[in-house]
């Protein structure tokens, strides 16, 4: 069982190679893209996970890289601010420490804790995969053959890993009628230091955030009953143009720097439920892979680092009975993920209203956060995570 094939170089499968390599495997990551992926969006990065990353050494890397942010700001067509909330309340609930971090900076800090030690094929991807009694014969597109002892898959939301073990994306994603975008640009104003801004209407939500080096990013999230994605750029552009072109505050000029932009994040919103099979033979799956929690749990990245330290440490406490070792990883991390899937289907209102109603409620719930006590009692459901971490 030493041999060990990690499909995706993103967050889970890096971490997933560390914690291997420490236990006495031989992990080999593959990676289609040709290089460790960058841009994305910033991603909020604190909890199970964030003790993860202490355990590697890597926080100082993170937090380096990171922001901590000081208020969230909603505004109004006008531009005038409905409610600042000092996120203190929020962020001492978290305990153990709260970042934000762009999701490349994120990916690159893991990464680099294997680069020396652990083979990274780029440029690549399995074709096929043939399970027997003993191991798992792999067929790349690109390179020859080989054999492992175990294949896991780390490949993020749309999964070909679990496309080929478990079939059609259809059978295991729930579409959560949001749609995503975000990119970055130079010399943007106004800029609004530590301060995350959002400008919401019915039925989308644009917001910017102002980093290092006078870049800034801008997110946006809108409803759409459509699951299909566009695949160019420009018809990805044309949709942003339509649900933001009539809206108020910074829209206009936001739009205006989007023409010029040439990377462009965009997805739909989406979890992953497998229900009770996490595992089939000698693959399984981690991260968003196996149980997405979707953008709006705002905390994939930490919860995919914390899934791979359970299944390594699963794996090397298992010594060699890789149906053991799944059946606990599965055991003691799906409740867990369950209850982070449920509260991030109850909090999608707040990132695209669907009615003015429900628009006005999220402002008013909104300004009581800016109270601390009440903040306090929010955070308390949201931010704790009530899993422990074993020592293995």
């Amino acid at each position: 069982m030493n041999r060990v094939l990690i499909s995706g170089a993103g967050i889970a499968g890096p971490t997933l190679a560390y914690w291997l390599k420490r236990y006495g495997f031989t992990p080999t990551i593959i990676e289609r893209a040709p290089r460790l992926r960058t841009g994305g969006y910033v991603v909020d990065f604190w909890g199970v996970g964030y003790r993860v990353a202490a355990r590697m050494g890597v926080i100082a890397d993170i937090e380096d890289h990171g922001y901590h942010v000081r208020t969230l700001r909603l505004v109004d067509r006008r531009g005038a601010a409905i409610a600042n909330v000092p996120t203190d309340a929020f962020i001492s609930v978290a305990g153990s420490g709260f970042v934000t971090v762009p999701r490349g900076d994120l990916a690159a800090a893991i990464y680099q804790t294997i680069e020396d030690d652990v083979e990274t094929i780029f440029g690549d991807s399995i074709a096929g995969l043939s399970d027997h009694a003993h191991a798992v014969e792999v067929t790349f597109e690109q390179h020859e053959p080989r054999v492992f002892q175990l294949v896991i898959g780390a490949d993020g939301l749309h999964s070909r890993t679990r496309v080929m073990v478990y079939g059609p994306q259809a059978r295991f994603e729930r579409y959560l009628g949001i749609k995503v975008a975000a990119f970055a640009v130079d010399g943007y104003r106004p800029r609004d230091e530590l301060t995350y801004v959002m400008y919401t209407e019915v039925g989308c939500q644009v917001s910017r955030f102002s980093m290092d080096d006078d870049r800034t990013m801008f997110l946006f999230t809108f409803a759409d009953d459509d699951p299909d994605v566009p695949s160019s750029i420009e018809a990805q552009k044309a949709v942003l143009r339509r649900h933001f072109g009539s809206g108020g505050w910074e829209c206009p000029q936001i739009l205006e720097a989007l023409s010029a932009a040439s990377e462009l994040y965009f997805d739909r919103v989406s979890q992953i439920e497998l229900g009770s099979d996490w595992s089939r033979g000698r693959v399984a799956l981690v991260g968003d892979a196996a149980s997405c929690i979707s953008l709006l749990g705002g905390q994939g990245s930490a919860l995919a680092m914390a899934a791979a330290y359970i299944l390594a440490g699963e794996l090397h406490r298992a010594t060699g009975d890789h149906v053991e070792a799944f059946r606990r990883y599965q055991q003691r991390f799906a409740p867990f993920i369950a209850t982070k899937q449920r509260a991030a289907r109850r909090f999608a209102g707040a990132f695209a209203p669907r009615s003015r109603w429900s628009l006005f409620a999220r402002n008013q719930l909104f300004k009581l956060s800016a109270v601390p006590v009440f903040a306090a009692l929010t955070a308390g459901r949201g931010f704790r995570d009530a899993i422990e971490l074993p020592t293995y």
